[in-house]
This record gives structure tokens, C-alpha cells and sequence, in this order.
């Protein structure tokens, strides 16, 4: 359970490795940073979907993988709405400096 929970938080980390890589951080390094990492969101999202439907045809035996990849998609779409909303309170604080 541990090695589920660091692949999550791996997601964060190789995101801010590539930001420190890239230098300054410039806009279409956090694009991309972004891009990979709402896509591994994804692929972590289908891969639930797959467990849940092999866990009802009884592909699967083990119901515990079901139930891991289950909230190991449910982690890191919670990261990825709570990232947008800091994103989105940063720049309307942003919006709201005058200048």
C-alpha cells in the first residue's frame, strides 16, 4: 500500500524535477509539466475503470488490486482539482492587484 501511495506522490515530484531542470521555469515547461501530468491522471483514471470491470466479469481474484487502483486514481484526481483550484484562487488574486 505504501508503493501505491509514493507512485502518487511520485506524480508531484517528477513534475517539480522537470520545472527545476528546465531553468527558469519558462511557460511551456509548466505546459508540458501540466499536460503529463493531467495524462498520467488519466491513465491512472482508466486503469481503475479496467480493475472494476475485470473485477466484475471475475477476471480478477484479488480484490484488494481493484480497491488500490481505485483510490490511487481517487488521490490523484483529488490532487489534480486541488492544484486547479490554487491555481485559479492564485490568479484571481492576481486579477484583482492594481497595478
Amino acid at each position: 500500500m505504501v508503493n501505491q501511495i509514493s507512485d502518487v506522490v511520485s506524480i508531484n515530484t517528477e513534475a517539480m524535477k522537470e520545472l527545476q531542470k528546465s531553468g527558469q521555469g519558462t511557460g511551456e515547461a509548466f505546459g508540458t509539466v501540466l499536460k503529463e501530468s493531467i495524462q498520467q491522471v488519466n491513465k491512472m483514471q482508466k486503469d481503475a475503470g479496467m480493475a472494476i470491470e475485470n473485477l466484475a466479469q471475475g477476471k480478477v481474484e484479488n480484490v484488494h488490486e481493484a480497491m488500490i487502483a481505485m483510490e490511487k486514481a481517487s488521490i490523484s484526481f483529488n490532487l489534480m482539482v486541488e492544484v486547479k483550484n490554487r491555481l485559479l484562487a492564485a490568479y484571481e488574486e492576481m486579477m484583482r492587484m492594481q497595478v
